[in-house]
């Protein structure tokens, strides 16, 4: 996956749908964004391993809802590390990546 290129295409959603809502998306909004998906993940989470009301759902289902707060939460964070000038590739070379060499 390229990260600068998902990030310009998450952004291109992002920005859609704060056009639409009359949403401004400033530091406290992509902050806060993310909390509230870590949140709904973290319900997923807790329906999918049964530690939570499953609200009638099936097993795929919730598979299917963990899944896509997945990826909301990675979506999120690209949006967060954009919008302050974050090139979340560089760092996770510089982090992580450097102990695979």
């Amino acid at each position: 996956m390229d990260l600068r290129r998902l990030s310009d295409e998450v952004e291109s959603v992002s920005q859609r749908y704060a056009d639409k809502l009359g949403i401004e998306r400033d530091d406290v909004w992509f902050l806060l964004k993310l909390q509230e998906e870590v949140g709904e993940l973290t319900q997923a989470f807790l329906m999918r391993s049964g530690r939570a009301r499953t609200k009638g759902r099936t097993e795929d289902e919730l598979d299917a809802g963990y899944r896509a707060e997945l990826a909301d939460v990675l979506c999120h964070v690209v949006l967060l590390a954009r919008h302050h000038g974050v090139d979340l590739q560089v760092e996770i070379d510089r982090k992580w990546l450097v102990h695979n060499r």
